[in-house]
C-alpha cells in the first residue's frame, strides 16, 4: 500500500468516528456504514429534510473514496432512486459543486452527507443532472413536488404519496409494463398515461 493510500485510509478512518459521534447520526439524519475493510467504499444514508417531497424517506448513498482523498473529493451517488433536478433518476449521479470544482481538503464524510442533505431541501434547477426533472421543477413545481413525493414513498419508504399517481401506475402496471419502467415513463410525461404508454411501448 503506497503512502498515499495510507493518508487517505487514515483520514477517513477518523472521519468514520466524527460521523458516528456526531449529532446528526444520533438524530438519524445521516448514517455511514463499512462496505469493505480497507475503508475505500463506504455507505451512506441521509433522512430526506422536513418540509419537502423527500420527508420521511431514507436515502442510501454509495461513496467510494479515491486514494487521493482528502485532496480529491470522494465518488458519491444515491442508491436509492431518487426524483430530484441535481441527481441523475437513472443513475443517481449527482450535481454539486463540492463534489467537483468546489472541494476543499478541509471538507469531511460528515459535510458531505450534509450538504446532500441541504441539496435535497434546496435544488439548483439551473444547473441540472437531470434535465427532465428540472424542466418539472421549474414549469410545473406543484406536479415537481408531487412526483418527487411519489418516488419518496415507493423508493425510500416515505409515508405519504399520491392516490392519483399510484392508480396511473398500477393501471400500466397491469398492461404488463415493469414497476420502474412505469414510474419513469409516467414522470417524464407529465403523468399523461397515454404518452407514457407511447413511450413504454418504444422502448
Amino acid at each position: 500500500m503506497n503512502s498515499m493510500a495510507n493518508i487517505a485510509v487514515q483520514r477517513i478512518k477518523r472521519e468514520f468516528k466524527e460521523v458516528l459521534k456526531s449529532e446528526e447520526t444520533s438524530k438519524n439524519q445521516i448514517k455511514v456504514d463499512l462496505v469493505d475493510e480497507n475503508f475505500t467504499e463506504l455507505k451512506g444514508e441521509i433522512a430526506g429534510p422536513p418540509d419537502t417531497p423527500y420527508e420521511g424517506g431514507r436515502y442510501q448513498l454509495e461513496i467510494k473514496i479515491p486514494e487521493t482523498y482528502p485532496f480529491n473529493p470522494p465518488k458519491v451517488r444515491f442508491i436509492t432512486k431518487i426524483w430530484h433536478p441535481n441527481i441523475s433518476s437513472v443513475t443517481g449521479a449527482i450535481c454539486l459543486d463540492i463534489l467537483k470544482d468546489q472541494w476543499a481538503a478541509a471538507m469531511t464524510l460528515r459535510t458531505v452527507l450534509l450538504s446532500l442533505q441541504a441539496l435535497l431541501a434546496a435544488a439548483e434547477p439551473d444547473d441540472p443532472q437531470d434535465a427532465v426533472v428540472a424542466n418539472q421543477y421549474k414549469q410545473n413545481p406543484e406536479m415537481f413536488k408531487q412526483t418527487a413525493g411519489l418516488w419518496s414513498h415507493v423508493y425510500a419508504g416515505a409515508p405519504v404519496s399520491s392516490p392519483d399517481y399510484t392508480r396511473k401506475i398500477d393501471k400500466l402496471c397491469a398492461m404488463g409494463f415493469d414497476k420502474n419502467a412505469v414510474i419513469v415513463a409516467l414522470s417524464s410525461k407529465s403523468w399523461d398515461v397515454e404518452t407514457a404508454t407511447e413511450l413504454l411501448l418504444s422502448n
